[in-house]
């Protein structure tokens, strides 16, 4: 069974003018989209912006209402649950942001930071919380010191590995990472890629990897995931989606974007 299972999943949000406008001055974001994410895997979800992939990401994880359709996870209807419910399932699921300067409380030192999740959720007393922030630190490739550090103190790469060691606080097993190097030069996305794939070995994490890079979707993902006006338009293991696409707009990705290699972990 898949960990993740979406299906005929809908938002529609009002609009003025758009591409995706319809008669009724709507916008499809995610337009009837159903797929599988499996235990283990990283499924490579992959468009131009304006795409719908982010939405469909926050959607999963309810951090946006969905207009209709249904997500499971490990089983438990997402959408349906009341809001206790999501809080608990939040420990399960969690999301890496586009944005390494907006999306770390610039008031807060790294270790508050990282453990805000564990405070909210009530885990642990403080010396807890204190050890477990010095294992992530550890595993996201920062020393211990950066802990008694502002975010204002750090580059954006530095300040990407913060948020993805909040991201692992709660021991999630399912995590979005939302564009996670588009802010980043191509030298430092590489090195958060590759700590990504560490991380999943690590913690055997399963990743819904979202990118509007087919080359980063091809090394990262073990399926890909191909969407375009609010509709997933292909869907398949990553070397047949990059070698023999089927659809018209996969093959103008390949075609647009240039092959950019990065060094295995």
């Amino acid at each position: 069974m898949a960990l993740v299972e979406v299906r005929e999943l809908v938002k529609v949000f009002p609009a003025g003018e758009s591409l995706l406008r319809r008669a009724s001055g709507e916008v499809r974001a995610v337009d009837g989209v159903s797929l599988d994410i499996h235990a283990g895997e990283t499924l490579g979800l992959v468009g131009e912006s304006g795409s719908g992939k982010t939405t469909l990401g926050r959607l999963i994880l309810r951090l946006v209402e969905p207009t209709s359709g249904a997500v499971l996870f490990d089983g438990r209807n997402v959408l349906a649950a009341t809001a206790g419910e999501v809080r608990r399932m939040r420990r399960e699921m969690q999301i890496i942001f586009q944005d390494p300067f907006g999306s770390l409380d610039p008031r807060m030192r790294v270790e508050a930071i990282i453990t805000e999740p564990l405070v909210i959720h009530g885990e642990g007393d403080a010396a807890v919380r204190r050890t477990r922030a010095r294992e992530l630190i550890r595993a996201v490739g920062l020393d211990q010191s950066a802990l008694a550090r502002f975010p204002h103190e750090f580059s954006g790469g530095q300040r990407q590995r913060i948020g993805i060691a909040r991201a692992l606080a709660l021991r999630p097993r399912f995590i979005v990472a939302d564009e996670p190097v588009s802010a980043l030069d191509v030298s430092v996305g590489g090195q958060i890629v590759n700590l990504l794939a560490q991380l999943q070995r690590d913690f055997g994490l399963t990743y819904l990897f979202i990118s509007h890079s087919m080359p980063l979707v091809r090394y990262l993902a073990t399926r890909i995931a191909v969407m375009y006006r609010g509709k997933l338009v292909e869907v398949g293991e990553t070397a047949q989606v990059t070698t023999a696409p089927q659809h018209p707009y996969t093959r103008s990705l390949l075609a647009a974007t240039p092959e950019i290699a990065f060094a295995a972990v």
